[in-house]
């Protein structure tokens, strides 16, 4: 089975959360292995949002993972990334793993965003969902399904 990382940061998005169970649950049913890496209230807000762990079978502190990150443990990186130090984390992630990638870039400043992803585009390869998006997750949804059909 494929193992699949999604990273999230900080979530003072409310379209990040739904996304992150969304985005575990299209990829279980692509017979990826998926674990959350995030960071405590993220996960305190996953945890609320699946109590029965349906959808979100594994979960990490984002630092005890990158602690024991290591090249070819991930087939697949997801990222969330919203702030300056989320573009960080899943650079840094990236490299260290050197797996197809994909960046769920979202803001609802177009300036932010556009940095965002510059940032993101100038320092890897990974696929980029870029959307201005803050509390409704649709437009992040829609871009999201549409990279998914390139991984299969």
């Amino acid at each position: 089975m494929k193992k699949a990382l999604i990273l999230l940061g900080c979530p003072e998005s409310p379209s990040q959360t739904p996304m992150a169970v969304y985005a575990s649950h299209k990829l279980s049913k692509m017979e990826y292995d998926v674990t959350m890496a995030s960071t405590p209230a993220a996960t305190k807000l996953l945890e609320v949002s699946d109590p029965e762990n349906y959808y979100i079978k594994n979960k990490i502190d984002i630092e005890s993972c990158l602690d024991g990150l290591e090249q070819d443990k991930y087939d697949l990186l997801v990222g969330f990334v919203h702030k300056d130090a989320a573009a960080s984390y899943f650079i840094t992630f990236y490299h260290i793993l050197q797996c197809e990638s994909i960046a769920i870039v979202f803001e609802k400043d177009a300036d932010l965003l556009e940095e965002f992803k510059s940032m993101v585009a100038e320092n890897t390869d990974a696929k980029i969902v870029a959307v201005r998006a803050f509390h409704n997750p649709t437009p992040l949804r829609v871009k999201f399904d549409r990279v998914l059909k390139d991984l299969v």
